[in-house]
């Protein structure tokens, strides 16, 4: 039997729609999934937790969604939790690849096996190529200095996706996650748009580099947005995901295209984010690791 343990998102019901057997819905405490949850858990009460899930005959677990790392209340520890006590805050003391490779190695002591959102649903991991509009040479320059830098942020474990404007990295994925990024450069949101555009009429391409108070350039037309998993991570969990969302939030900020890592970032609702960047003449490049 098959628990899914269900975070934030879109990710949580677009499996859920996948599968031909509803599985054991489960939410930890403080973080509600778009699904209706059978059952609900604080990370205090982790141990009764997975005894419960032994009794009902689960025997995978399947961890989809968007979780914070939660504080915990000792005066709330149960006795069978007490035991995982010192396992769980050591993978919660280390950064979001750490966090997740503890749990799993934890769930896995437990007896339970792990098994990825992408093996239940193979679909949702597009295939290698380009699906909407076309590759340009600086798109390619664009997306291998986006992987280098997705290399170097896996490696100090603080971020999936980056935007990259003509050779240069012009914002990192920060806790508040790729869609959060780009919003920043949406230019119907941002009231210097008029300006920038104004000037730009007068001063050309040179205007485009104007920047905000904190030195970051305010402008990402023509930038790509690189995404992929961090090297080495366990991708049986927190695999990058994208979706229409993030194609209309590429569309607004003007971006030239994005550009994800073949079998490493899920795509959700593939038709809806072709047809949104096709129409905008962005491109969507699913680029293997190394380029192609």
């Amino acid at each position: 039997m098959l628990a899914l343990i269900a975070g934030t998102g879109n990710l949580p019901p677009a499996l859920l729609a996948r599968l031909p057997q509803r599985p054991l819905v489960c939410a930890l405490a403080g973080f509600t999934p778009q699904i209706t949850p059978d059952v609900t858990f604080r990370i205090e009460h982790l141990g009764s937790f997975l005894a419960d899930l032994r009794a009902r005959g689960v025997t995978r677990i399947c961890m989809a969604g968007a979780v914070k790392r939660p504080a915990i209340d000792p005066a709330q520890i149960d006795a069978l939790t007490a035991p995982l006590v010192a396992d769980l805050q050591a993978a919660m003391g280390k950064g979001d690849d750490g966090t997740l490779r503890g749990v799993i190695a934890l769930l896995e002591k437990a007896g339970f096996e792990i098994t990825a959102a992408h093996d239940l649903a193979p679909d949702l991991l597009p295939d290698a190529g380009v699906l909407a509009g076309a590759l340009s040479p600086q798109i390619r320059r664009d997306a291998v200095l986006g992987e280098q830098t997705i290399a170097a942020m896996g490696r100090s474990d603080t971020g999936q996706a980056c935007l990259v404007r003509q050779s240069r990295v012009i914002a990192r994925e920060d806790a508040q996650g790729t869609d959060a990024m780009i919003a920043r450069f949406a230019r119907d949101d941002d009231p210097l748009w008029g300006a920038v555009d104004a000037v730009g009429e007068l001063l050309g391409s040179a205007a485009e580099w104007l920047s905000g108070a904190d030195g970051a350039p305010v402008d990402a037309r023509g930038a790509i947005l690189f995404k992929a998993p961090k090297p080495d991570q366990d991708r049986r969990a927190d695999l990058p995901v994208i979706g229409p969302d993030t194609a209309r939030g590429a569309v607004a900020a003007g971006l030239a295209g994005i550009v994800v890592e073949a079998g490493g970032v899920i795509v959700l609702d593939q038709p809806q984010v072709i047809a949104t960047l096709s129409r905008a003449g962005a491109c969507l490049w699913v680029r293997p690791k190394g380029g192609a």
